[in-house]
């Protein structure tokens, strides 16, 4: 055996797909199959249960991913190891990001690090929160920025970049304008316009509507960009709710802010605890980017 197959194998088992897995290795569907096979034939046993588009690991299968997973970390770590001894930052970094949202400091560290470090390939991907903090977990993405309800994830390292409370948006002489404030009770009797699930704003919307019977607003209309909720409740479909630097977006409409929903809304960047060579620097330009 050797560590492509080793790696196509854990990609497949992440994924739960070959073809997903393909696109992750950026080789072919048939060649991930191929070395799997491979794979298989050499330990004896099948790892994946086959069936039509996804692959679910066997009772064998479950035991070779740890000890894949472990082989794996061992070459990086040698590679990682051999790195600081020549002064080098080599290899890819895959950055993950929440769908639609647009953070300028985020970029200008992309570009900084870019240029101190061009031979490490970079790679952006957008999913929802929920998503990219279960990939940072698996390994399939190095660092995320992602929105969260109230607190970091456990068992990743974090740093907290904002944490707000969410408003109510409003259009001018919409349902909600000229008032001070308003609960997540009387949200309840309004369309609400939102962020989809898995998201940190809807997170903490759904938390915040567990607090007594009757209290859970019922979200009407989900967008996955912010803008675009803004933009439903701009043309009187709704109450939009969003953050509060998010509703600073759209001077034109009205925030207003929401009692009960106590939890904080944060945007941080996560990652495990072990760096990368490569991964320690990129932190290092994002922690200059959004002092």
């Amino acid at each position: 055996m050797d560590l492509r197959q080793l790696e196509y194998f854990v990609a497949v088992a992440e994924t739960g797909s070959f073809t997903r897995a393909a696109e992750r290795v950026h080789i072919t569907q048939s060649g991930v199959s191929a070395q799997v096979k491979a794979l298989e034939h050499e330990l004896g046993a099948e790892l994946f249960v086959r069936s039509g588009r996804t692959a679910r690991l066997t009772e064998a299968g479950s035991v070779a991913l740890r000890h894949a997973r472990a082989a794996l970390d061992s070459t990086f770590d040698l590679r990682d190891a051999i790195d600081d001894v020549k002064g080098l930052v080599r290899g890819r970094l895959t950055i993950g990001m929440v769908i639609g949202c647009e953070v300028a400091p985020l970029f200008e560290a992309l570009a900084a690090f870019h240029d101190h470090h061009p031979g490490i390939e970079l790679e952006l991907t957008e999913a929802n929160s929920d998503q990219l903090v279960a990939g940072v977990r698996t390994g399939a993405i190095d660092v995320a920025l992602a929105g969260l309800a109230g607190e970091p994830p456990e068992h990743l390292a974090s740093q907290v970049i904002v944490s707000e409370p969410l408003v109510a948006l409003t259009r001018t002489g919409g349902e909600l304008a000229g008032r001070d404030r308003v609960t997540v009770a009387e949200l309840t009797a309004y369309r609400i316009i939102c962020l989809p699930r898995g998201t940190g704003i809807r997170d903490v919307l759904d938390r915040a509507g567990t607090a007594g019977p009757g209290m859970r607003p019922e979200v009407a209309l989900v967008a996955t960009s912010p803008d675009t909720v803004a933009g439903l409740a701009r043309r009187g479909l709704g109450v939009a709710v969003l953050s509060e630097s998010m509703a600073a977006a759209h001077p034109d409409l009205i925030a207003v802010p929401i009692d009960g929903a106590d939890i904080p809304a944060l945007l941080a960047l996560v990652w495990q605890e072990r760096t990368s060579p490569a991964l320690a620097a990129f932190l290092e330009h994002c922690r200059a980017a959004f002092s």
